[in-house]
């Protein structure tokens, strides 16, 4: 980072673009804030500011001094992406479309619950992996989000719901970041905004509320083992490799013998020994629903110390696939039950916004033409849905 002037009693020049405080991790706060010659406390007093009490006016920050708010008014600034609408399911599930720079769209959504309420994060506008069930790969991939756009979205959820005022209740209790794109290839952004969710000084959660979901970037998981221990979920969705390839092109590199080993060394740098992987596996119907997956599963899960969690596919239009029936749902799980393992059935949720698991697209500016294509073969052949 660029030092700057350190008498705060001279004047300070406009820098062409002004420092977003929002994405700063704490560590990095403090570095700016000794950059401008002050002590370390003033990280730890804006942390709290801008996360706890959701202040992005240096005026309102009556414990700074009238000189450094006046200083930071020219040198930095705190701003979240733009919210473009908000849409509210029957069921409570709450979903925003948020623009960010360069005028592409991203969502997040919220899906509340008895017990906790569950923010889903995006981490790329759009996709580079192309699961060939999810809607967000379809819509191509445009870039990383920067840190700020990823700790931004907790911020607009936590005031859409009041969360950041004194003494108010924490709507948001679980974040998982299993929105748009692949998390750890936007590494860094993602580990600064994780560390924003978990500090005291910002939301706190605990690391057992913060949940990274990838579809298996090996290296990068052995990478993540270093510097974090958020929970981790791996998108497995198929029990042996030629049909993982199919589904999740990224296999093709990190084949799934080689994913479960990241995962068990992941678990082994982990400072607890309760900790579990959790699994997700999409079903579709007559693609991935059948007996014979379920058995391969369980005798392929039986060493890693995981719970898996059964999602039915959610149709969006472009993609011919078919959400699972009922009888083909409950007899894999029964399945993996009497193998022994723990296995639990995501309920679907705000489907009638589109914001049920893999169907969030927003409004990608595609720099891979990937979304193109797939439009040219929505209009050539035209598909339909069951169920």
């Amino acid at each position: 980072m660029t030092a700057l002037n350190t008498d705060i009693n001279q004047t300070v020049e406009p820098q062409e673009e002004k420092i977003n405080l929002l994405g700063l991790s704490a560590e990095k706060l403090v570095e700016f804030f000794a950059s401008l010659g002050e002590k370390p406390f003033r990280a730890t007093q804006v942390l709290k500011w801008i996360h706890q009490l959701g202040v992005d006016d240096f005026e309102q920050m009556t414990n700074l001094s009238k000189a450094l708010r006046e200083r930071l008014k020219i040198v930095a600034e705190i701003r979240a992406p733009e919210v473009v609408s908000q849409h509210d399911s029957a069921d409570g599930t709450r979903k925003w479309l948020i623009r960010v720079a360069g005028g592409s769209c991203i969502e997040t959504v919220f899906i509340p619950e008895k017990d906790r309420g569950t923010l889903c994060v995006s981490s790329q506008v759009g996709c580079s992996l192309d699961c060939s069930f999810c809607a967000t790969g379809k819509q191509g991939f445009n870039r990383d989000l920067t840190a700020a756009e990823i700790i931004g979205q907790v911020w607009i959820a936590a005031k859409s719901f009041d969360s950041l005022t004194v003494g108010a209740d924490r709507v948001v209790s679980n974040v998982v970041m299993m929105g748009m794109g692949e998390p750890l290839l936007n590494f860094d952004n993602v580990v600064d905004a994780m560390s924003l969710m978990l500090h005291d000084c910002a939301y706190g959660l605990s690391k057992r509320r913060v949940t990274l979901s990838t579809s298996g970037v090996v290296p990068a998981i052995d990478r993540l083992g270093e510097v974090s221990d958020v929970s981790l979920a791996i998108s497995l969705h198929a029990p042996n490799d030629e049909l993982r390839n199919e589904l999740v092109p990224i296999n093709r590199k990190y084949p799934i013998a080689m994913l479960l080993d990241s995962a068990r060394r992941y678990l082994e740098k982990m400072p607890d020994t309760h900790r579990k992987i959790t699994v997700e596996y999409t079903l579709i119907d007559h693609v991935n629903d059948r007996d014979e997956h379920a058995k391969q599963l369980a005798k392929l899960l039986k060493d890693l110390p995981c719970k898996i969690n059964l999602i039915p596919f959610n149709p969006f239009v472009q993609s011919d696939y078919k959400k699972v029936t009922n009888t083909a749902l409950n007899r894999f799980r029964d399945i993996l039950y009497k193998e022994g393992h723990i296995v639990t059935v995501r309920t679907t949720r705000g489907d009638d916004i589109a914001a049920a698991c893999g169907q969030l697209a927003g409004t990608v500016n595609d720099k891979t033409r990937r979304s193109e294509r797939y439009q040219n073969q929505v209009v050539e052949s035209p598909v339909r849905f069951v169920g």
